[in-house]
């Protein structure tokens, strides 16, 4: 029979991420259960982790639990919501009560400073996506997202239109060549600095997902993420890129961090619902104080997936760009799911969390967009405090994916798509137009936050 074979990495997967308690615990379930396979083994040590009080006086797992009780009790605080912060909604009236229901726990967390509901906001894990909250020298995993990093990017093409119209085969053809989507992962060798980065060499945990980002490096994500060509309308100089206003051909994509973001937010939120411990209906919003070791180790490592996810959409636009035989003018981006280090006019320096809302400082160009049939927009910010420098980050589902495909057919979804002359590749009907907000009402509710300058409209989409 095969001895067990248990590597730290294994251990830190179920949630033990002390160094000691993962060193015990690999010598004993070697010396103890050397005869147990590796996803039982993993099981036992998931039950002591789970409730190590049952297991103090056990013989061989007794030291794991102790440590791991020792552990917990020195560095776990309860915290008790207080009162509301304050925070502005904006468009109350379309927003789901589920959504404004965890914007007001959010509110009431200790470390809360101030807060935004954008306009196309509902109900996320956590904080709601569309909800902006500035923190105290502290930073909430899930207040980033699951996608850390997600993020739009356009690249604007000197192209007449109608080529758009015209090569509808051929560019279907460069579309699917050139993405991948879910779980696909382009097979190429591929070189980008993003994977040579220190912070491989600094966070043992995210050298163990050095190998899924390279294989991911690259592609776009599930459920709404895309990559669109369509017809781009310049109505006004969108300084500072220094695009003069007329009709150009872009191409506009919606992803983020893929695997080893979803993977980082996990591993850290564990990390701080240890550290810091919630009432019920708060728990997902545990934090992690920055000048600690595991704050600063977090904040690496989400700003490490923000560039990662930066950098898979430089290669997406380039192998397009390359394959249309074409040089862009601009490109023009932006992160949707992150947090930042911002100072407020009155000088107080905070951490601003934005889960699913584009930065809107005065003169920050951003895009927001709609469905695969509903326009997107590049905008400039104005500078709102209000809304934390904030706005929407898209239209904002109006149903659920299980509701919307149980309500609309395909038929329905590709006669809506003839319709408006919008080619679709992959997609569903979770993803139908029909189950997301009027993107024009949005932003006419964001009118005191960003200005209008250029409108994109999809002409062939390609989604997972």
């Amino acid at each position: 029979m095969k001895k067990l074979n248990l590597s730290g990495k294994d251990i830190r997967r179920i949630g033990i991420t002390d160094d000691k308690v993962i060193s015990l615990a690999k010598n004993i379930m070697q010396k103890h259960y050397k005869h147990q396979n590796k996803a039982e083994a993993l099981e036992i040590l998931k039950k002591v982790m789970n409730n190590p009080e049952k297991f103090h006086k056990h013989p061989q797992l007794g030291k794991i639990a102790q440590r791991l009780t020792v552990n917990k009790t020195q560095s776990t605080q309860e915290f008790m919501l207080k009162e509301t912060k304050p925070y502005k909604i904006y468009g109350r009236e379309n927003i789901e009560e589920s959504a404004l229901q965890q914007m007001e726990t959010a509110m009431r967390l200790p470390i809360a400073i101030k807060g935004a509901l954008m306009p196309d906001a509902h109900q996320g894990y956590g904080l709601p996506i569309g909800g902006v909250i500035a923190a105290k020298n502290a930073v909430i995993p899930f207040a980033v997202g699951m996608d850390i990093g997600c993020r739009m990017a356009m690249s604007i093409f000197p192209i007449d239109p109608n080529f758009v119209i015209n090569n509808v085969p051929r560019l279907k053809n460069i579309l699917l060549s050139n993405t991948s989507f879910g779980k696909e992962e382009h097979k190429e060798m591929k070189d980008h600095l993003i994977m040579e980065r220190q912070e491989f060499n600094e966070i043992k945990f995210l050298r163990t997902l050095q190998k899924k980002a390279y294989d991911q490096l690259g592609t776009s994500g599930h459920g709404n993420h895309f990559v669109d060509i369509g017809i781009l309308e310049v109505k006004e100089p969108t300084t500072p890129i220094q695009i003069s206003p007329g009709i150009y051909l872009a191409v506009l994509t919606h992803s983020g961090s893929r695997g080893t973001g979803a993977e980082i937010a996990r591993h850290y939120t564990k990390i701080a619902s240890q550290k810091c411990s919630l009432p019920k209906g708060a728990k997902s919003l545990a934090w992690l104080e920055l000048g600690k070791a595991e704050g600063e180790e977090y904040w690496k490592a989400m700003n490490w997936a923000g560039d990662y996810s930066a950098a898979n959409h430089e290669i997406i636009h380039k192998k397009i760009a390359k394959a249309m035989q074409a040089e862009s003018l601009a490109r023009i981006e932006n992160h949707h799911n992150f947090a930042w280090k911002e100072k407020l006019s009155d000088g107080e320096e905070i951490v601003i969390h934005r889960k699913g809302a584009t930065p809107a400082h005065k003169g920050t160009l951003g895009i927001i967009p709609g469905s695969m049939v509903s326009p997107a927009f590049i905008v400039r910010g104005k500078g709102n405090e209000e809304a934390l420098n904030s706005a929407a980050h898209g239209a904002g589902r109006l149903l659920s994916r299980s509701e919307a495909k149980r309500r609309f057919t395909k038929k329905e979804l590709h006669e809506y798509l003839n319709k408006n002359n919008v080619t679709l590749i992959g997609g569903n009907k979770d993803e139908s137009p029909f189950a997301y907000k009027d993107i024009n009402e949005v932003m006419r509710l964001q009118q005191d936050m960003v200005d209008i300058l250029a409108v994109f409209k999809p002409k062939i989409v390609r989604m997972a």
